[in-house]
């Protein structure tokens, strides 16, 4: 008997026998609560802009994102993107592209103005976009290093809560869950913000 089973064995004489209570699980699941869809785009925008992220609407067509896409290029002065392989063409002008393949180094990505990627779910609540490294969102470490994320959310993948965000997610696949640009605080709530990420983050809400 080692010291672990030792201690458990004494934990065990102390409690006695004792039968399994059952737990009650009380907590919102998925489908639990109902919305309309437009108040899930206002409650998601207004939770992101809380975040300090830069929310632009457009209708949910091809032609609609890449007007925005060229328009936060044209405002931030941005010539070159990073984008992940299967990132529909269409929202991004050839000459403005740059394919994260073969895959970029550290170095490059450190150096690129900023990426453009899709989305996988966008959760209201909790103003979350969540990343699958699904061919429109790429690998991880594309959205990680570059200091400007601008990433697609089409309003048919809002949902209002973490279950139910969760349950229309791969739970085999790395995700990556982005609440607004990142930032820190020390001690003295002295804000910090690009340290674990980018330090801009533009979300176009598409529909």
């Amino acid at each position: 008997m080692n010291a672990r089973d030792e201690v458990l064995g004494r934990i065990r004489e102390a409690i006695g026998e004792s039968e399994e209570l059952p737990i009650e699980r009380t907590y919102h699941k998925a489908g639990a609560r109902q919305a309309e869809a437009a108040d899930l785009l206002e409650l998601l925008t207004a939770r992101l802009i809380d975040y300090k992220a830069t929310v632009l609407r457009c209708a949910d067509s091809d032609q609609a994102i890449a007007a925005a896409v060229t328009g936060v290029l044209s405002a931030g002065s941005v010539t070159r993107l990073v984008v992940p392989v299967g990132l529909p063409e269409a929202w991004l002008a050839a000459e403005h592209r740059q394919p994260d393949d073969p895959p970029l180094t550290l170095g490059i990505l450190d150096r690129a103005e900023g990426v453009l990627t899709g989305s996988a779910v966008a959760i209201a609540e909790t103003g979350t976009i969540v990343l699958d490294a699904s061919p429109s969102c790429g690998r991880r470490v594309i959205t990680l290093v570059p200091d400007l994320h601008i990433v697609v959310v089409r309003a048919g993948d809002v949902v209002p809560t973490v279950p139910d965000g969760v349950a229309r997610l791969d739970p085999s696949r790395p995700l990556t869950f982005i609440s607004g640009p990142s930032a820190t605080s020390d001690i003295e709530l002295n804000r910090v913000e690009g340290v674990h990420g980018p330090r801009q983050l533009v979300v176009i809400l598409a529909g």
